[in-house]
């Protein structure tokens, strides 16, 4: 308590230290976006899908917006931020981090599933940008998809520890060697965007019945856990032949990945392990 009243003494506009730095800080973002006074403004145009439920007449549609480049930030969230905050406040998606950690942005953008966080505007003003949800899912409103079925699938595979023997749980630690725990690299690192899953055909056609590559991917991340007991049994809960077989290995799953993962690899591990059995 003592160390946060001293750390509010020191940031009260009367400190010196928050004249000295924090208005330093403040002015270098401001700077960032602040026009020039002999700047030509650079308009470029964000088509963006529009839909709201709610109007019973209105039909989905796409709206054109012109954002002025010079008093915006570089990446396609900075304009949609600014469109709604400045142009049109209906305009609706979902969006957090702005680091391309927790994947709420996800959305189709210039015709490739990414996070509006992390995808660059490119600063052609001749070219447009279009922006659409997530392809083949629920529209609940503009650019948020309904990602109930896509969560559904994940608690199906039952994403957590499981061990048999449950007399120690939280007793001790379960240890884990080095090398095994290299196994699970390129898979802990999933941050259920769905922008494979939605960008797989084979989701497209069977979702109802194929978990789709982020699902199985996750899925793949505790089948081969050394701390986790249940391996065949996991196997057993997907040896249809929907959940995983109907993956053809088109690999857009692995293209589209924001984070560089490889979700068409994991699920032809699954498939080995299943042949094998």
């Amino acid at each position: 308590l003592n160390m946060a009243v001293h750390f509010r003494r020191l940031l009260h506009p009367s400190s010196r230290v928050a004249q000295s730095v924090v208005p330093s800080r403040w002015s270098q973002t401001a700077a960032a976006v602040q026009t020039q006074p002999d700047e030509e403004p650079r308009f470029k145009k964000f088509i963006i899908y529009r839909w709201d439920p709610e109007k019973k007449e209105d039909k989905p549609h796409m709206q054109e917006y012109k954002v002025d480049l010079n008093t915006c930030g570089p990446m396609v969230l900075d304009a949609l931020i600014k469109i709604k905050n400045e142009m049109d406040p209906t305009l609706t998606f979902r969006r957090s981090c702005r680091e391309g950690i927790c994947g709420s942005c996800a959305m189709n953008i210039k015709g490739s599933n990414t996070l509006a966080c992390i995808s660059r505007i490119d600063p052609d003003t001749s070219r447009s940008v279009k922006i659409y949800p997530l392809p083949h899912m629920y529209v609940v409103k503009d650019l948020v998809p309904d990602m109930s079925h896509f969560y559904d699938q994940y608690k199906s595979i039952e994403p957590y520890l499981k061990r048999k023997d449950e007399t120690e749980i939280g007793q001790k630690q379960y240890l884990q060697s080095i090398a095994d725990r290299d196994k699970l690299d390129g898979l802990y690192e999933c941050i259920l965007c769905a922008c494979c899953s939605t960008s797989c055909p084979s989701y497209w056609w069977n979702p109802d019945k194929y978990l789709g590559p982020a699902v199985l991917m996750q899925a793949y991340r505790w089948m081969i856990d050394s701390r986790d007991e249940y391996q065949a049994e996991r196997l057993k809960n997907i040896s249809d032949p929907f959940s995983v077989f109907r993956c053809h290995t088109i690999l857009s799953c692995t293209k589209v990945c924001p984070k560089g993962l490889n979700p068409a690899k994991a699920i032809a591990e699954i498939k080995k392990m299943l042949s094998s059995q």
